[in-house]
């Protein structure tokens, strides 16, 4: 089984999209049980005590254009012993990455990307929570997700 982790600042827009959009893309693939897929946050600011926020309205409203659902998901914060549960820890821009690393105490075994670094285009995948443009960034952690796929299908 892969396990994946994506991980965005808040857990309640990019990153929560991101893991949907991808467990979506596996089942139509008839590849879910192929994948353990996951989201968390590097910050605690939409968690209360040990309840997490639920994805924020607007990114909750562009998958469900897009015919996801998200129901039940709730912010997480990433642990550092997240690193050894998950082979793939992918975040969404360098401050993601940057705060990640710090978390996780490093990277020795090149587990931790951008999203993003997995296309011909690697980039930053910018925060709805502040541009407001959730189908922008939908179609990058698409376009990411597709981009991952092919590769990590190619390595097996």
């Amino acid at each position: 089984m892969i396990k994946i982790l994506f991980v965005c600042h808040g857990n309640i827009c990019r990153s929560p999209m991101a893991e949907f959009i991808l467990k979506d893309m596996v089942k139509e693939r008839g590849m879910a049980e192929q994948f353990y897929i996951a989201s968390a946050a590097t910050s605690t600011e939409e968690i209360y005590g040990d309840v997490g926020n639920p994805v924020y309205p607007p990114a909750k409203a562009e998958l469900a254009k897009h015919g996801i659902g998200c129901e039940g998901k709730r912010a997480v914060q990433l642990k550092k012993s997240d690193y050894e549960k998950y082979d793939y820890l992918l975040g969404m821009d360098s401050y993601n990455i940057r705060n990640m690393l710090k978390i996780l105490g490093g990277d020795k075994d090149k587990k931790v990307k951008r999203l993003l670094d997995y296309t011909d285009e690697p980039r930053d995948i910018s925060d709805p929570w502040y541009s407001g443009k959730f189908d922008i960034t939908y179609q990058d952690i698409e376009e990411g997700c597709e981009a991952f796929l092919k590769t990590i299908c190619s390595l097996s």
